[in-house]
């Protein structure tokens, strides 16, 4: 059963379209992945369906709740984790997921218990009465999935949660958000420019230049791009890719200085490629597929790590937001 359900989904900002007629399902209690480059529309989508923005055209629903018609009880439903980091430092932990309890109207014989719980969840408990500006990086990441279940959401959005942590401090994050659905019942929806991130999505929608472009779990759109992929670096890449057709009858294309192609079994394919481009490699490389190479076959390009911008744009959502919900 969905729990959110985009139908025909369009928003545009005069004649530009930064989401074009898109359709999804995400199912209650699922791990739902967003996946494109920046601009694509992920984060208009998202604004969308946590009632920031208005949209254009289409519908949006969340636990059969209108996006636009009925913002107030959306809210109510889900809970979100941006980008940027939205914690006061000067409070300490335990009093900042007190403040949020009181935002959403959590019940006052509730709020220790859940906090307390939100906290031994994301191992934070022993740290509850420090300012959390003495806090890490992934600490604070740490403090903010512990503040968006407090009000025990049916939806969790989590916007790049990672963005800018060391790779232990990712390792950790996801241990914790990959137990949500189960441990306390919700329905992820995320996006991550780390294709292994996603991994652990039950299902993936690729979006690019507003309209999605595949849809499906990471083993199936992993079976589009067709067997192993070989990547090759040459003394001339043009000539390379132009032999490697005309030879063997594979396509072949360059991205970032290097030739990638998929075949059935690279392993057997490889002795092939090397003898017919003979002293022109320079070196070669095989990989299982991956999400990075679904992306770049449907696309053309690799979704790559992304500096953070936009900061005052995400400030002004967040004040957005509590404006909304104030009201």
């Amino acid at each position: 059963m969905s729990i959110i359900t985009v139908e025909n989904l369009t928003k545009k900002f005069g004649p530009i379209a930064a989401v074009d007629g898109i359709s999804f399902g995400v199912e209650k209690g699922s791990i739902f992945g967003f996946l494109g480059p920046n601009g694509a529309g992920k984060t208009t989508t998202i604004n969308i369906l946590c009632t920031l923005l208005s949209l254009t055209s289409g519908k949006a629903l969340i636990d059969g709740h209108d996006c636009m018609k009925e913002s107030s009880e959306v809210r109510k439903k889900i809970g979100i984790v941006f980008q940027d980091n939205t914690l006061d430092k000067e409070l300490t932990a335990y009093e900042n997921l007190l403040f949020h309890s009181y935002l959403y109207n959590v019940p006052k014989n509730d709020r220790k218990p859940r906090i307390e719980d939100a906290l031994n969840f994301v191992g934070l408990y022993e740290r509850s009465n420090e300012p959390v500006k003495r806090f890490s990086g992934g600490m604070k990441r740490r403090l903010e999935v512990a503040r968006s279940i407090v009000h025990q959401p049916k939806v969790l959005f989590l916007d790049e949660p990672t963005l800018g942590l060391d790779p232990q401090s990712r390792t950790s994050l996801w241990e914790f958000i990959s137990k949500l659905p189960e441990k306390h019942g919700v329905t992820i929806f995320m996006t991550t420019h780390y294709m292994e991130e996603a991994e652990i999505c039950n299902k993936i929608a690729i979006i690019d230049k507003g309209k999605i472009i595949a849809q499906g779990s990471p083993e199936d759109l992993k079976k589009m791009v067709g067997g192993d992929v070989i990547y090759l670096k040459t003394k001339d890449n043009r000539k390379a890719i132009k032999d490697i057709k005309e030879a063997l009858n594979l396509d072949a294309e360059e991205q970032d200085g290097e030739i990638y192609l998929s075949a059935a079994r690279g392993d057997a394919c490889i002795p092939t490629l090397i003898q017919t481009l003979a002293d022109m490699v320079i070196s070669v490389r095989l990989q299982r597929p991956t999400l990075n190479d679904v992306f770049l076959k449907l696309t053309g390009k690799a979704i790559r790590p992304e500096a953070v911008s936009g900061g005052n744009e995400i400030k002004e959502a967040i004040r957005s937001y509590r404006r909304k919900f104030d009201k």
